[in-house]
């Protein structure tokens, strides 16, 4: 498994690909009190170099949720979770069973960090790899850590991730949702959020990537 989500890490890095992402803010009857929406593009430029590009204005009318780098760094980093081997050591596995998933036969692993670093942003939970094609399909779990201080509350939402096929061949990261309520000194918060990731194209050294 560390092998082929190496692979695909190194893959994904020649695809450019559209990313929207959408927080919103409920209160406890599940009307919305506010959210936050912006669609960033992962292209290239002639030279060949990876850039983000923002796609217009992000729309943001949050009430009492702040969105901060941490949120940022996990949308980017850990919601797309790959599992490759330069990451083995932060890591411990725990083989938790068979379930068929989709359709598809597959092993359940639970991961989690054996310590957490100051500054660091790590995944925890559940993963669920294609017995056929020794892959990483699903992902269930959690960004950590939590960030808990006399000043400061920074809450994460339990999440999933869910992979498709996006070109017949490897698995890439294309939906991203989470409906969890953080538990906030001054109470509850509702949040959903959904980030979906589309337009998957591959670079080639004679083109450019842009999208529109």
């Amino acid at each position: 498994m560390l092998q082929h989500e190496t692979e695909l890490e190194t893959e994904r890095s020649h695809y450019a690909y559209r990313q929207k992402v959408r927080i919103e803010e409920l209160d406890v009857n599940g009307r919305l009190r506010g959210e936050y929406r912006e669609t960033r593009d992962i292209i290239f430029t002639p030279e060949g170099k990876r850039i983000e590009e923002m796609a217009g204005k992000p729309y943001q009318t949050l009430d009492r949720l702040r969105l901060t780098e941490e949120d940022f760094r996990d949308i980017r980093e850990v919601q797309p979770f790959l599992f490759t081997s330069d990451q083995l050591f932060l890591y411990q596995t725990t083989f938790k069973g068979e379930e068929t998933m989709d359709g598809i036969p597959c092993w359940v692993l639970q991961v989690r960090p054996r310590q957490i670093l100051e500054g660091q942003r790590l995944f925890d939970g559940l993963v669920w790899v294609s017995q056929a094609e020794l892959t990483v399909i699903r992902l269930e779990g959690q960004a950590v850590p939590q960030i808990l201080g006399r000043k400061q509350e920074n809450l994460f939402p339990r999440f999933t991730t869910i992979r498709g096929k996006v070109d017949g061949v490897h698995w890439f990261p294309t939906l991203t949702f989470a409906d969890d309520i953080l538990q906030f000194r001054t109470g509850g918060l509702r949040i959903r959020m959904r980030i979906e990731y589309t337009k998957y194209e591959r670079f080639h050294a004679d083109s450019k990537i842009t999208y529109k």
